[in-house]
């Protein structure tokens, strides 16, 4: 397997189940936020990071942006909260096809042997596996979902998690 083919099959699993969690939330539960800790996302908020947590920040290593993102410069810096499920699940069609659009343009030799380092990390790393990386951040925050919607009630389990049909 080569890292467009293990990309793409990251991209489709995590893509389908954080979008088959985010049809679980209501509109009116998007200020929610847990009740105890501190620095917690609100509902919206996290949807919003879910809709940019992969493909844009991919885009951003495939294109070296990073200098102008982390100065604040860049223009198509995201917004920080949804309005709607709706909106949400919109965005998060967009950022799929983003982080897909961004592994096309980079190649496969680019993936395998082009390094590249994250503004928040000190050691370069091959573009393929920071892709991942970023495929991986979905991840953990469609987590974050999970049990922002199990916190609330609603009647997830394991399957729900991967996005999975549920067993009969």
């Amino acid at each position: 397997m080569n890292w467009t083919e293990l990309l793409h099959s990251e991209i489709e699993d995590t893509y389908r189940a954080t979008e088959g969690l985010m049809n679980l939330v209501d509109d009116d539960k998007l200020d929610w936020a847990p009740e105890s800790g501190v620095e917690w996302m609100s509902t919206r908020k996290l949807l919003r990071h879910l809709s940019d947590a992969c493909g844009w920040c991919a885009a951003n290593f495939v294109h070296d942006r990073w200098p102008q993102v982390m100065k604040g410069e860049a223009k198509d810096q995201p917004p920080t909260s949804v309005e709607s499920v709706a909106e949400a699940k919109a965005e998060l069609a967009k950022d799929k096809q983003r982080v897909l659009d961004a592994i096309s343009a980079a190649g496969e030799e680019a993936l395998a042997s082009r390094m590249v380092q994250a503004p928040w990390e000190p050691v370069a790393r091959p573009l393929g596996q920071q892709v991942l990386q970023m495929v991986n951040h979905l991840n953990l925050h469609k987590s974050q979902l999970f049990y922002y919607l199990k916190l609330q009630g609603k009647p997830v389990n394991t399957w729900t998690l991967y996005g999975l049909p549920q067993p009969e």
